[in-house]
């Protein structure tokens, strides 16, 4: 369901991304003055693999899913775009069709900026044109980072920076009173192998240690991280 006004709530989550708080004031208001709300409930498609790149987009609440179906019909996780993050200018930029499938993860919300509109303020702005280009090397710098951990670094100390990073996007206080910081984005242990180049059963062994060791909690709802500190150690000490 569209609905063309973003809650105050939505509104914060976009304007407090670590990138586009780096615009100018008027280019972020040209933005958000051209962009269109969308709504949509978990599961719901928002784009798929050979669509034709009509829109620049950014989550404003919730989760987006992006995944690769295998041949075998098979969805693997690749990961999730998080409120304040924009995606999908690079098919904007090369004319290409979307190379992989989006979903909504819980109750998600997204703005998108049309392609005209999206060329429009690329020649209002110059400025856009350096923003762009410095966040596609910071993409990059992600992208061999993690190419990197992932043959240079055992699961354990994966999974401790994968859960970090969930921490920083999706954390919030548990309502223990206590400094345990619950993970709000909904993960199957299959979903977080995934995102880590594992096995579910190898994630799960690993997750089973660190509850063990009074580092997190496993819930039917998520997981609770207990120590902070002590899953920062484990990332780092194994780095």
């Amino acid at each position: 369901m569209d609905d063309p006004i973003l809650t105050m709530e939505e509104r914060a989550a976009i304007n407090s991304g670590r990138w586009f708080s780096s615009l100018s004031p008027s280019l972020r208001h040209d933005i958000l003055r051209c962009a269109h709300v969308k709504r949509y409930q978990d599961g719901d498609l928002i784009c798929s693999r050979g669509d034709p790149a009509e829109q620049w987009t950014a989550c404003a609440r919730g989760s987006v899913r992006v995944c690769s179906t295998t041949l075998t019909g098979k969805q693997i996780t690749l990961t999730y775009v998080e409120p304040g993050i924009w995606f999908g200018d690079v098919a904007l930029f090369d004319g290409d069709r979307r190379t992989h499938d989006a979903y909504a993860h819980g109750a998600t919300t997204i703005v998108a900026v049309s392609r005209i509109d999206f060329q429009k303020i690329l020649a209002q702005h110059p400025e856009l044109y350096e923003a762009l280009l410095k966040l596609h090397a910071r993409r990059i710098r992600l992208l061999f980072g993690q190419v990197e951990d992932l043959n240079t670094l055992p699961l354990r100390a994966r999974l401790a920076k994968q859960l970090g990073h969930l921490l920083r996007s999706y954390g919030t206080p548990a309502a223990t009173g206590e400094d345990e910081v619950r993970i709000t984005l909904q993960l199957a242990q299959e979903e977080l192998a995934q995102l880590l180049g594992a096995s579910r059963q190898r994630v799960n062994q690993e997750l089973k240690t660190m509850e063990r060791e009074g580092v997190l909690r496993i819930e039917a709802g998520g997981l609770v991280v207990r120590d902070r500190s002590a899953l920062q150690r484990i990332a780092v000490a194994e780095d």
